[in-house]
């Protein structure tokens, strides 16, 4: 008569918190598959900040030149919107990941849990920094492209043609690491920036021509 040996496979290790991998067992045979929500919280913040920068920064510069041609013009609007931008980037981060600190804190504590869980706590400081960091870096391509070119048409086009670049790289980017349709989140962040390119100068445009405003630098 046969006889049959059953053998106790040991169970998977279990992933740590800071793992954006899962494994799955079927059948004795483990799969590792990525955890892409594990990427989430850093990828959109950063992700968001840098298209916020470009998008911010061609906007304003596009608009000033819809009023006026000089490249001084554009530059001086592009550098005041880098720098006023990166700064409310990184307080408005700073502010709300306090304030997501201080209620998981609160949360740990009435949980007794504090000393186990406190070094998993997000960083307002860090937060701010990335957000600053990210948002000037994506303000920096319309910046350095079209700042400091003559002619105004040509300076305008590059704005445009280099902005349009860096929107749907950054939607590209986000969706490789997002483990999103490439083509779709490409395109939708980079009309997303077309509307906003197009509104700004269209308005500045109108008023301009309503109001005889001529910005001077």
């Amino acid at each position: 008569m046969a006889q049959v040996h059953a053998t106790k496979t040991p169970p998977p290790p279990k992933p740590s918190p800071n793992n954006s991998s899962i494994q799955i067992t079927i059948n004795n045979t483990t799969t590792t598959t990525t955890d892409y929500s594990a990427r989430a919280q850093w990828l959109r913040a950063a992700i968001l900040g840098a298209n916020d920068g470009l998008v911010s920064v061609a906007s304003l510069m596009i608009g000033v030149g819809a009023v006026n041609q000089t490249a001084k013009a554009m530059l001086v609007s592009g550098l005041a919107g880098l720098v006023a931008g990166a700064c409310s980037m990184a307080i408005g981060e700073f502010v709300s990941v306090y304030a997501q600190y201080d209620i998981e804190l609160a949360q740990m504590k009435r949980e007794n849990d504090f000393e186990e869980k406190e070094k998993k706590l997000p960083s307002p400081a860090q937060a701010a920094g990335a957000s600053a960091l990210a948002f000037a870096l994506g303000a920096l391509l319309p910046l350095l492209a079209g700042g400091f070119i003559k002619p105004w048409g040509a300076r305008l086009g590059t704005v445009c043609g280099v902005s349009s670049l860096g929107l749907a790289g950054f939607g590209a980017v986000g969706a490789v690491l997002g483990g999103a349709n490439v083509a779709k989140s490409a395109t939708r962040v980079l009309v997303g920036g077309w509307v906003a390119m197009l509104v700004t100068y269209g308005v500045l445009r109108l008023f301009g021509l309503a109001f005889g405003a001529q910005v001077s630098v």
